[in-house]
């Protein structure tokens, strides 16, 4: 079986390894029985899907990131790989996420469930190896403040 990079413009790269925000790449791999083509964006997508699964995730992607994507939900359109970035290699990934995470959740929590759920779709999914996953956590989100409805104190 043998296994090569192909950007969208057509030419192998087998060496290196690109961010699917600065060049849209593909993992593409030969067999004798055909060729399966992956788009970068779509293995960006399938960490992003993942993430957002965990209980305690309230958002991806930074403050500027999630304007934009207010933006786009406003108009009927979303970016399911908002707030991540991979790194595509023949056979291995290594993803860089920004969350937002609910509060009162334990933070430290949420980011190893985020962890364990990305590798474990990517694996299984893509079928590459994770090499890590990095979680960055810029904001919590406080129902209360953002206007969302809290429990009563008392009945």
């Amino acid at each position: 079986m043998t296994t090569a990079r192909t950007t969208a413009g057509g030419s192998s790269r087998v060496d290196g390894s690109s961010a699917v925000v600065a060049d849209p790449t593909t993992t593409t791999e030969v067999t004798t029985h055909g060729r399966t083509v992956i788009d970068d964006a779509v293995v960006a997508k399938v960490a992003g899907i993942a993430a957002r699964e965990v209980p305690g995730v309230f958002a991806l992607g930074g403050n500027t990131a999630r304007a934009f994507g207010a933006i786009r939900d406003a108009i009927g359109s979303s970016d399911l790989g908002q707030g991540v970035r991979v790194e595509v290699g023949e056979t291995q990934v290594a993803v860089d996420l920004t969350i937002v995470v609910e509060y009162p959740m334990p933070m430290m929590e949420v980011a190893q469930d985020v962890r364990s759920a990305v590798t474990a779709a990517l694996t299984t999914l893509v079928g590459l190896e994770v090499t890590e996953v990095n979680v960055a956590i810029n904001d919590v989100n406080i129902p209360a403040l953002n206007g969302e409805p809290t429990e009563a104190r008392v009945q």
